[in-house]
């Protein structure tokens, strides 16, 4: 068996066409090919697959049943074949206990750190908090100057109402002569009374001595009798200037808190130790948004401004509300924004007990009574806190949103523990700092000897780590950010980082486009990294479609020619430099510059007006008014962390999806947004499923699958038997086969083997009864024609214009080799944010809509993102505005009109470098997206 290479001998997963490949070992290899071409099969479903596959069975039967088992694919041999991982492109976790600092493991060595030198501080005062032995405190002693006379005491009593005589009695009873009670000076005789109403503090005269050397033993005999007595404190009275405290304990001597010896859990917000009381460590709770209770506060109380009190139609409560507003000298029909503010709080937050003079009016009478008013805020947490219905419930959660807990304010932690500081900052500081922050922190750290002795292999852990991330492009992320947050791009990244800490050989890595969401500057630097991990003795296979890390791998694999029943051969299988020389390859075309994206011949002109941001300040974005064109099709570029996504998706879209649709989501902060009387709707085009299971498809999701359902319904057979469009559902009994409800196939659980699926012998895996099954239409049952790729019910439905429509929309965006009825689970994120696309294009246009994507180019070759192109300029031309946060130069180049956020990532982001054309992004020196436009312009 050569040890040399993997050895692939007919491969036949999925669209695979019983392929042979020999794959190079301890190589950095791609495999590219337009979309639905093979290479993900090729590298997951078949490689990784098998990898896997031979690891977990190598355990034992009990552990097998905890491991997510694969399938075997269908393939003859793989030799050659190394342990494997893959590193996927998926959120991290939806965990809200989940951060940056949490998966990449820096977060656990931060807490040993501040666990181990941290230096507390009262969480009240900020009194910096010291313990020491009695050897410590006789040396600070004997380092005052010889001569000084010194008292030592010992509190015994601190702040304690009492008479406390029987303490004193003990006192003279031990020997003791005098005391000091506040303050003062007593003989310990029998005559001191105290006060029993008043506090009072009682301090020990243990000792009085002149500072010298002679007097070192006796001094140490004093300072440890006066710690016995007062259980770890003592005072030493200078008598001219402040007296020095001293404890054996970690307390605090100005507020009387004890504090409990810190250890990594303390600084854990998922242990009870750590986490804040309030929040239980989440940083933030569900509490009542006054934007979600008042929507639209251009509307009065009488039109329903207030949305929770919006079907009360009482006269009662509108003379309550009316008596209310006349107090400020206004009425119900005022609108809600010319309200006072102390108006506003009244309504929304009641009168907070105090009582309001309200009246009613019956009868031609006027009644008045006072009595104090609830408001909408106390009512809804009143309502939410008693009901024991889930509907009401469900109704009330409708006006809540996210907040930052009231009491950690988002850091999390006790305030014990944030009051522990390494190098003058809190844990919660340092997560807060960017990854490039932290390791000039780390960097510049001033530590004692003893300090740097324990926190030096510590910080080695760390620094690599940080090191790691900045390595992949993510230095601009904070330590605290919510791993829900990341992209899909930024969380493969980071277990890249991951992998790159754990240093294995030997391991097969499986690499699913790490160059997505990533600028073009920073792509040598993932590049390097890629090869660091190749050069440690890995293979690493990369499915990508970006250019340079096609040219920089050593080995290319090229799947096609075309996609899905037309692609699955092999290419081409060898070095990049002989592909750009391949006659067939499209690939190769593109690579050699023998075939491009053209350059628009012109830029649509910016007639229609704008919308207008202004003041922006979400996130890292620094207060920026930004003009996005109407009817034209925008283009927002920066490096990764510039406050793209902040700027278009946290507030443009939630604004506008909040003004149209009642979005709940947090919007972003800015102060004012105009140009918005020219459009109707806003459409977020992203990359999340179009399904949660596999009874969602992409005829189910554009609606053709309820056009031939009608269809079908509409044969003679059909209306002979009295089918109706319900009769062809999968989803509802009476067509379905009920064997398998519809499914086509029946889970049989294996425990600690994988599970297995079989086809339902029933209907065979037609998901139909056999009644449903003979109504045919041109010769195909609804089955077959679920089986049909789009481009072959494209020319099955052909005549029909409203199927023909939404089928060559899926088409359009280059989605024509996926079967009609294929599960929304087996779809990629670029290929579910197609169906999207795909049904938007199917509408009839208003021309007055705002399209928002986000990174559209994910998983699409050259020869994808033209068709891609195609689409929005159709979108566009029809009036509607196109808005896309995106990094590939060549949508970039074809856009109207560029928005360029920067210059860095992070705090050092948030700003606008430059907005107009390409051209005139190109010709910005301080933009990094304009050296790289300026390159890919001058070549056309």
């Amino acid at each position: 068996m050569p040890l040399d290479k993997i050895v692939v001998r007919g491969a036949r997963q999925h669209n695979l066409k019983n392929i042979d490949v020999d794959i190079p070992r301890n190589r950095l290899v791609v495999t590219t090919g337009i979309s639905g071409s093979g290479k993900s099969t090729l590298a997951f479903d078949t490689l990784y697959a098998e990898g896997q596959r031979r690891y977990v069975e190598s355990l034992s039967a009990y552990a097998r049943q905890f491991l997510e088992q694969m399938d075997k694919p269908d393939v003859d041999s793989i030799e050659g074949l190394a342990p494997a991982i893959a590193i996927e492109q998926k959120s991290i976790t939806k965990n809200p206990r989940s951060t940056v600092g949490t998966v990449t493991e820096i977060y656990d060595y931060l807490r040993l750190l501040f666990a181990r030198i941290g230096k507390p501080h009262c969480h009240r005062c900020g009194q910096r908090i010291t313990s020491q032995s009695t050897q410590e405190i006789v040396d600070q002693v004997m380092a005052l100057e010889t001569g000084t006379r010194v008292v030592i005491l010992s509190p015994v009593v601190a702040g304690q109402k009492g008479a406390h005589q029987r303490l004193l009695q003990r006192l003279q009873k031990d020997g003791f002569a005098r005391v000091r009670v506040d303050g003062k000076l007593y003989e310990l005789d029998g005559t001191v009374l105290l006060d029993k109403n008043i506090k009072h503090s009682i301090e020990v005269v243990v000792d009085r001595l002149v500072v010298q050397e002679s007097a070192r033993n006796r001094l140490a005999d004093s300072i440890e009798l006066a710690i016995g007595l007062s259980e770890g404190v003592v005072l030493v009275d200078l008598l001219q200037g402040e007296p020095l405290i001293f404890s054996e304990k970690a307390v605090c001597m100005l507020c009387g808190i004890s504090y409990s010896p810190f250890t990594p859990a303390g600084f854990s917000f998922n242990s009870p130790q750590g986490a804040c009381r309030t929040c239980d460590g989440l940083g933030s709770m569900m509490v009542f948004d006054p934007d979600l209770i008042v929507p639209d506060p251009t509307l009065s109380l009488r039109d329903g401004v207030i949305v929770p009190w919006e079907n009360r139609h009482s006269v009662y409560f509108y003379q309550v509300l009316d008596a209310i507003t006349r107090q400020f000298s206004l009425n119900i029909h005022t609108p809600f924004n010319r309200f006072p503010e102390a108006l506003i709080d009244l309504l929304l937050h009641g009168s907070k007990g105090k009582t309001i003079e309200f009246y009613l009016e019956r009868d031609g009478r006027r009644y008045t009574y006072s009595r104090p008013f609830e408001g909408v805020i106390p009512n809804l947490e009143r309502r939410y806190r008693e009901t024991r219905s889930h509907h009401v419930r469900e109704d009330v959660e409708r006006f809540m949103n996210m907040r930052p807990c009231p009491e950690c304010h988002g850091a999390r932690l006790k305030p014990e523990s944030l009051a522990v500081e390494v190098g003058g900052e809190s844990v919660h500081k340092v997560c807060r700092r960017s990854v490039t922050e932290l390791l000039d922190f780390f960097g510049a750290i001033a530590l004692g000897s003893r300090d740097r002795a324990v926190a030096d292999p510590i910080l080695k852990e760390i620094t690599e780590r940080l090191c790691f991330l900045t390595q992949v492009g993510l230095g601009y992320l904070t330590l605290d950010r919510a791993s829900a947050t990341l992209s899909a791009g930024e969380g493969q990244r980071i277990r890249l980082a991951t992998q790159i800490g754990s240093k294995l050989t030997g391991v097969l890595y499986v690499l699913d486009e790490p160059s997505v969401g990533l600028h073009q500057r920073d792509n040598q630097r993932l590049l390097s990294t890629l090869k660091q991990m190749r050069d440690l003795g890995n293979t690493v296979l990369v499915v990508e479609h970006d250019a340079e890390t096609i040219l920089s791998a050593d080995h290319v694999i090229d799947m096609g020619p075309g996609a899905g029943a037309d692609g699955g051969y092999l290419v081409f299988d060898g070095p990049p430099s002989v592909l750009l020389e391949h006659e067939t390859s499209v690939t190769g075309k593109y690579l050699s510059g023998r075939k491009t994206i053209p350059v628009p011949a012109r830029r649509r002109p910016m007639r229609n007006g704008h919308i207008v941001v202004e003041e922006a300040s979400t996130n890292n974005l620094k207060d920026i008014t930004v003009r996005f064109p109407l009817g034209c099709f925008v283009c927002v570029t920066g490096v990764s962390g510039s406050g793209k996504s902040s700027l278009v998706v946290e507030t443009l879209y939630r604004s506008l999806a909040r003004r149209f649709y009642h979005l709940r989501k947090a919007v972003g902060r800015y102060s004012r947004m105009t140009g918005l009387e020219k459009i109707d709707s806003v459409i977020n085009v992203d990359q999340s499923p179009i399904g949660r299971t596999p009874r969602s498809n992409p005829a189910t999701y554009t609606g053709v699958f309820t056009d031939i359902r009608d269809l079908f319904a509409k044969t003679p057979d059909a209306r002979t038997r009295g089918y109706r469009p319900g009769r062809f559902s999968f989803n509802v009994k009476g067509g379905r086969c009920e064997a398998c409800r519809g499914d086509g196939i029946i889970k049989i659980e294996m425990h600690f083997l994988p599970d297995v699926y079989v086809t339902c012998d029933v209907c065979q895996g037609k998901r139909y009864n056999r009644e449903t099954l003979d109504i045919k239409y041109k010769g195909k049952n609804i089955s077959e024609v679920l089986d049909m790729t789009v481009d072959q019910a494209l020319g099955f439905f052909g005549k029909i214009k409203k199927i023909r429509t939404k089928l060559q929309a899926l088409a359009d965006v280059g989605l024509g080799y996926i079967r009609v009825g294929q599960p929304a689970t087996t779809l990629s994120g670029g290929e579910a944010q197609r169906v999207k696309l795909s049904r938007e294009l199917s509408k009839r246009a208003t021309g007055r809509t705002v399209f928002i994507l986000d990174e559209p180019t994910t998983g699409l070759h050259f020869a994808d993102i033209q068709k891609l192109l195609d689409v929005l300029g159709r979108l566009t031309d029809a009036g509607n505005t196109i808005i896309v946060i995106e990094h590939n130069m060549d949508v970039i180049k074809s856009a109207d009109y560029i928005v360029d956020l920067g210059p860095e990532g992070g705090d050092k982001g948030g700003y606008v470098v430059k907005c107009g054309t390409p051209e005139e992004i190109a010709g910005t020196p301080a933009s990094h997206t304009g050296r790289f436009l300026s390159k890919v312009l001058g070549a056309e």
